[in-house]
């Protein structure tokens, strides 16, 4: 199991679903969600596979973080990029992630996501996935359950995220210029923060 392994499933995921977030993004914004974050991945998975084997997930995240940042296009990159260089700011030193490093790595994430972009849960974007996902890990610490477990409870709260952002309407980004003609449709954002959870999580659960 090691980081850069890791960050390759997640990459993969996104550039899986690249038709899938780009269909969702061009009914409600630029249309070009899937291209840019498939872009950005197939631009940091090769910078991430040159890393050294120390399992440094620190520099790794870092690493993700300024690739996306310098190759993702429109509002995605800045936020995708600023999330996981909090996140590695919030796990530095570590080479081995426990419960509590991944909640506090979450919420640095979600923190660097409201301060690049201004927004708050509720005005459909990808908060609206990411905020109950850390509420769901910190409600599995009380329970005493595993880093791995509570990454399940947070990519099911995730999901229900996803669903709720088709039922308001945005007011942040392009897809606001739509206002009410956004309910209906799921946040692209809030869905590939998803698709990241999900297979970050798929793969902690195969290599336990």
């Amino acid at each position: 199991m090691t980081v850069k392994d890791a960050i390759k499933e997640v990459g993969q995921a996104v550039i899986k679903d690249k038709v899938f977030l780009t269909d969702l993004d061009q009914a409600i914004g630029d249309g070009d969600h899937g291209i840019n974050m498939a872009r950005g991945f197939e631009s940091v998975l090769p910078k991430i596979a040159a890393l050294a084997d120390d399992n440094d997930v620190a520099a790794a995240l870092k690493a993700v973080g300024m690739g996306l940042i310098s190759s993702v296009g429109g509002a995605a990159g800045p936020l995708y990029g600023t999330a996981f260089l909090r996140a590695a700011g919030a796990c530095k030193g570590k080479t081995a992630i426990d419960a509590a490093t991944a909640k506090a790595m979450l919420d640095a994430a979600i923190k660097g996501i409201q301060d690049r972009g201004k927004a708050q849960q509720g005005e459909k974007t990808m908060l609206d996935a990411l905020i109950p996902a850390s509420d769901a890990f910190a409600d599995g610490i009380k329970a005493g359950k595993n880093a791995v477990e509570c990454l399940g409870d947070a990519v099911q709260a995730a999901e229900k995220g996803v669903e709720y952002t088709k039922k308001i309407s945005a007011t942040k980004g392009r897809a606001s210029y739509l206002g009410e003609r956004s309910i209906g449709h799921q946040d692209p954002g809030a869905t590939s923060s998803t698709i990241m959870l999900t297979a970050l999580y798929k793969y902690l659960k195969q290599e336990r």
